[in-house]
């Protein structure tokens, strides 16, 4: 299963639209899924996406849109869950999100609100953050660069790309990792 990962988008206040070649990377990209860490702010994002994908997003500390504060999702051999990370403090602090993780009894997590991609593997769990779709600003250190994730997972098999916007062009670094007796460890 391939699934989009994204969020921070920041539309309209911090920038006008989804940079053309991300929009035009993601329209042609075979996705069965997208996952959105919220800060949509306008419901054009959502409008935009639906099309491309069946889409689960969560609601940011600035959208003005109504949606839940959290999901959880099965996706083959992995437990997901998906949040913003409003309450995280400092944001993206590993140790929190290790235990909301453990207390969401998931495997992997997916979370925003720090606007800087990121793949922590911490013991038995992943936590993941897109970074900031549109690159905007997000009030603490970040590249303002528009990055992106695409999860593949295939049984206990997930390789995560990396996608990151530099000088118009995307940039893709990738990790691999899988699941043996339960625990999730690096794969070469």
């Amino acid at each position: 299963m391939m699934i989009l990962v994204m969020g921070d988008f920041h539309i309209p206040s911090r920038a006008k639209s989804i940079p053309v070649e991300i929009f035009k990377f993601i329209s042609k990209a075979k996705n069965d899924l997208i996952l959105c860490t919220g800060d949509l702010t306008d419901g054009r994002v959502l409008d935009e996406l639906g099309p491309i994908a069946p889409l689960k997003w969560v609601m940011g500390n600035t959208d003005y849109i109504r949606g839940n504060d959290s999901e959880r999702l099965k996706i083959e051999e992995y437990d997901i869950g998906l949040v913003h990370g409003t309450g995280i403090y400092p944001r993206g602090d590993q140790s929190q999100l290790y235990n909301l993780a453990k207390k969401m009894d998931v495997n992997i997590l997916i979370s925003g609100h720090t606007h800087a991609m990121s793949i922590q593997h911490i013991s038995d769990r992943l936590l993941v953050n897109p970074g900031s779709a549109t690159g905007a600003w997000g009030g603490g250190p970040a590249t303002l660069k528009p990055s992106l994730m695409i999860l593949e997972i295939y049984g206990e098999k997930i390789a995560i790309h990396c996608y990151e916007l530099t000088n118009n062009e995307l940039t893709e670094f990738s990790k691999r990792f899988i699941k043996e007796s339960g625990t999730i460890v690096e794969s070469v």
